[in-house]
């Protein structure tokens, strides 16, 4: 797959379902409960959230969910199918919610990851976030013990606000 093959744009109504369909593929195997429709739905929904698709002529690649309230924004999720994974549509979707973040006013994104993923900690770190907490047995797993949730923030930049500050 080359890059002017992958595309990335914003989630709209009409990509629930591809996106509740990428959340399972991504996160089942790890051994969670992935997002419905009517969850996805739900989230959009709400003031200050938006989402992003990264997809190709040969189908669905990953999507990215955030939220921004007064001057913090959240990663709520982002879902990488598992045959994508290592190509670069994490860290693009990444992008594309930190850009988002700072347009949007925000100071500071957060978000959580599982302690037993590895290779998105490695991905956050590599990007400028910082871990500054951690929640014991925050995510559940459909089977075995919940895993911690490692906290993470990233502080955004904002020149135009900056300069005005």
């Amino acid at each position: 797959m080359t890059e002017g093959d992958v595309v990335l744009r914003t989630l709209g109504a009409l990509d629930l379902d591809r996106a509740a369909r990428l959340h399972r593929e991504a996160f089942v195997p790890m051994g969670e409960r992935g997002w419905t429709r009517q969850d996805i739905a739900g989230l959009l929904a709400s003031p200050g959230t938006t989402g992003f698709l990264v997809e190709a002529k040969a189908g669905d690649i990953g999507v990215a969910i955030a939220r921004v309230a007064a001057d913090e924004a959240e990663l709520l999720t982002v879902a990488v199918s598992p045959r994508h994974r290592r190509q670069g549509a994490g860290r693009r979707l990444l992008a594309a919610v930190i850009e988002w973040a700072g347009r949007a006013g925000a100071r500071t994104l957060f978000l959580e990851v599982g302690f037993d993923n590895p290779a998105a900690r490695r991905l956050y770190q590599s990007l400028g976030f910082a871990e500054v907490g951690r929640r014991a047995a925050y995510y559940a797993r459909v089977e075995g013990p919940p895993a911690d949730a490692i906290v993470m923030r990233l502080t955004l930049k904002n020149e135009e606000r900056d300069a005005r500050e």
